[in-house]
């Protein structure tokens, strides 16, 4: 996981991505402009085992057809580096085990793969499905379940 070409290639991962800065407030591009001294010192805190991740900055973004908000977590440029490496060295491992009927957030699965299954289930004759709806899952709070049936 620590290997320096690993850490690189996270890194660029995190680039290509961009996004805000986390509770350090260091941007991606100040990353960038240390980058090779950055990743050196990351590497050395985690080969050591002196690593500690920082708080994600909460920030609260609209929820799409609703007043409501949603929290977002958002991890500090370093932080998202580590998590790339960790990443790229267990998704191998985990994703041949995972269900093939599996979509969110897998590696080249999403909302239309799984509405293309939905739709092939359709044309075999199926006609229920289960909704389910986790809003308040880990507050203890039971899920909100609809059936379905054309």
């Amino acid at each position: 996981m620590i290997a320096a070409d690993n850490l690189q290639a996270a890194y660029w991962a995190v680039w290509r991505n961009g996004g805000a800065p986390g509770v350090d407030g260091q941007t991606v591009m100040q990353f960038d402009a240390h980058e090779q001294a950055e990743l050196a010192k990351l590497r050395e805190e985690l080969r050591s085992k002196r690593y500690r991740r920082q708080p994600a900055r909460r920030v609260w973004i609209p929820k799409p057809g609703s007043t409501e908000k949603r929290p977002l977590g958002i991890p500090a440029v370093r932080d998202r580096t580590v998590e790339a490496a960790l990443k790229q060295v267990l998704e191998p491992i985990f994703e041949r085990d995972f269900a093939e009927h599996s979509y969110g957030f897998r590696p080249g699965r999403g909302c239309r793969e799984a509405a293309k299954r939905v739709e092939e289930l359709l044309n075999e004759g199926r006609h229920w499905c289960v909704d389910l709806d986790f809003k308040s899952y880990f507050d203890g709070t039971l899920p909100k379940v609809q059936l379905w049936s054309w």
